[in-house]
């Protein structure tokens, strides 16, 4: 009584041996729930392979199940073993990763899987520090691969898990918050179940992936809602916090469409850095005034003219095509497209290689057909930008 509806206040500590059946009787729910409500059917589950249960972890990181499940099967095809996946060209698995997003766990892959061939012999080691060590192996992340794949009681806290914990204790603040999350893995931590963990660890990623969903959570269906702070509180929409909103910098390209025929010349981006290690189309920086006129200045126009020189090019025809906004995690990217018909110049060798996807490319710039766009690594953008100029199947290429 008093207090204004929604305000968050923490939850009363629990005493003696209530608190103890509260915390027995968590763990035990989720985990009967997992048993007859949880996922059971998904590709990389009914398997203890700590090779395809870390494959798919690291694929399943801010990423949502049914976006992975068909990359999860292509990897698992191309690569059934880590030896074969260490083995791979870094551009193969590039390719495969393409449209996946967050490319840079796609580089820690192809490392760690070297490593654990390196130091462990192929086998993924039982224990979280040593998975932590690995590239891209995070501490939620060598948990889930413990409890999954070795049965090893050890605490998760992935996203949605925090979600879970966060409302079923009352843990008000921003989960990436250090003091919250110091406090949500105490909580997750304490949880832990010596019995059944595999069942346990599914069953909160179930729950926080399926039932305490962000917006309209499902908490008619929730086996532990009867103990849940943030339901019995009406405090739903308040427990977690969101993240404080800040300003967006925001960055402009002029991204060049450069195609002779049925081809498209290509750039290999740095292994470090947005797209890292994809291959795209060329970029040249581009001013806010130009973005938003839809036109490039004459200084602008100089330096596409100098870079293309560089390729023994120059620019023939040329148009402008509708400028359009990528969204990063952390920044916005403005890219103006410009298609250029080039001209090759006269009495200077091009140096430009034919791009194959079959071998890796020494070359940091080539040619590739737009018939092959759909399985080649590119950013998503640019190659939904590629396939709107690739031919028909059976029609000619332009003379």
């Amino acid at each position: 009584v008093g207090r204004r509806p929604g305000a968050l206040s923490e939850p009363t500590p629990s005493h003696g041996n209530a608190g103890a059946l509260l915390t027995a009787s968590f763990s035990a729910r989720v985990i009967d729930w997992q048993k007859q409500s949880g996922r059971h059917d998904l590709p990389w589950q009914g398997s203890r392979d700590a090779y395809r249960i870390w494959v798919s972890e690291i694929m399943l990181q801010q990423t949502q199940v049914a976006t992975v499940i068909p990359y999860y099967q292509t990897f698992m095809n191309e690569f059934p073993v880590v030896e074969r996946l260490a083995l791979a060209p870094l551009d193969r698995i590039m390719q495969l990763w393409s449209g996946l997003g967050y490319y840079s766990r796609a580089r820690n892959l192809h490392r760690c899987a070297q490593q654990v061939v390196q130091q462990f012999g192929g086998q993924f080691p039982a224990d979280r520090h040593r998975l932590e060590s690995l590239p891209g192996i995070g501490r939620s992340t060598a948990a889930a691969i413990c409890a999954l794949a070795f049965g090893v009681p050890e605490a998760i806290l992935d996203g949605n898990v925090k979600r879970v914990m966060a409302r079923h204790f009352g843990i008000a603040g921003y989960p990436g918050d250090a003091a919250v999350q110091k406090r949500l893995w105490a909580i997750a931590e304490r949880e832990l179940p010596q019995q059944a963990i595999e069942p346990y660890t599914q069953g909160l990623m179930d729950l926080g992936a399926t039932v305490c969903t962000r917006s309209k959570p499902r908490c008619s269906t929730c086996p532990v809602a009867s103990s849940c702070v943030a339901t019995l509180r009406d405090q739903i929409a308040l427990i977690p916090a969101s993240k404080p909103r800040a300003a967006v910098p925001e960055r402009y390209a002029l991204l060049l469409i450069i195609a002779r025929a049925d081809q498209v010349l290509l750039l290999k981006r740095p292994p470090s850095g947005i797209w890292g290690g994809l291959w795209s189309l060329p970029e040249l920086p581009l001013s806010r005034p130009e973005f938003e006129r839809q036109g490039c200045s004459e200084a602008s126009m100089n330096e596409v003219r100098r870079w293309l020189e560089q390729q023994g090019l120059a620019i023939g025809k040329q148009h402008l095509l509708a400028g359009f906004e990528h969204r990063f995690t952390h920044f916005r990217l403005n890219l103006l497209p410009m298609r250029i018909d080039p001209l090759s110049l006269a009495g200077v060798p091009t140096r430009v290689a034919e791009l194959s996807l079959t071998q890796v490319a020494e070359a940091t710039v080539s040619w590739l057909a737009l018939r092959d766009v759909a399985a080649a690594a590119l950013p998503k953008p640019v190659k939904s930008l590629l396939r709107a100029l690739t031919p028909e199947p059976g029609a000619r290429p332009d003379s």
